[in-house]
């Protein structure tokens, strides 16, 4: 990579680091220190910034890696809780009655609740993948895991989620 800023490179990604983290975590305060964790790491490698191909990679890693630490570290102290206000949150763009938007806002709830149960992997790789709308290269050096085993997992947390959706859906929860 050429010439590296941390306010032109890195400053511009704490939006996606913070996803990446509530993700994982599903917890606001963990994430957000989570974010300044990363900051500050990137920070101090910035010797290494010239040899690094991808910042964002790079920071998304050290995002998913601290995200990890810090889940298996509270889960021997407490369990995780949700923050339910960035699950609360409609999506103001559907532009029809009322009603329709209730319709709408329940589903999206529906699906990022069903996204919070899927295991770790699929979860993470599915929120990289189509939240986020990272490659599926970015995905497998951010987790670690090979190409196909992120295409695996993707397809793996759709269908648990379609399939659960339809149940739900059916018969109500």
């Amino acid at each position: 990579m050429s010439e590296a800023s941390f306010r032109t490179d890195v400053l511009p990604l704490k939006n996606e680091l913070f996803r990446l983290a509530m993700r994982i975590t599903l917890n606001r305060q963990d994430a957000e220190d989570i974010v300044q964790e990363t900051m500050l790491k990137v920070w101090s490698r910035r010797e290494q910034w010239a040899e690094i191909d991808s910042m964002e990679a790079f920071c998304l890693t050290i995002c998913h890696n601290l995200a990890l630490d810090r889940v298996k570290r509270m889960s021997r102290q407490t369990s995780t809780s949700l923050d339910s206000e960035t699950h609360d949150r409609a999506d103001h763009s559907y532009n029809s009655n009322p009603e329709e938007q209730t319709v709408q806002r329940d589903r999206l709830r529906m699906v990022r609740h069903l996204m919070d149960t899927l295991p770790e992997k699929q979860r993470i790789c599915m929120q990289l993948r189509d939240v986020e709308g990272k490659p599926y290269k970015d995905i497998a050096t951010i987790m670690a895991i090979t190409e196909q085993q992120v295409k695996v997992n993707i397809f793996r947390a759709r269908q648990t989620i379609k399939k659960k959706f339809i149940e739900n859906d059916k018969y109500g929860l």
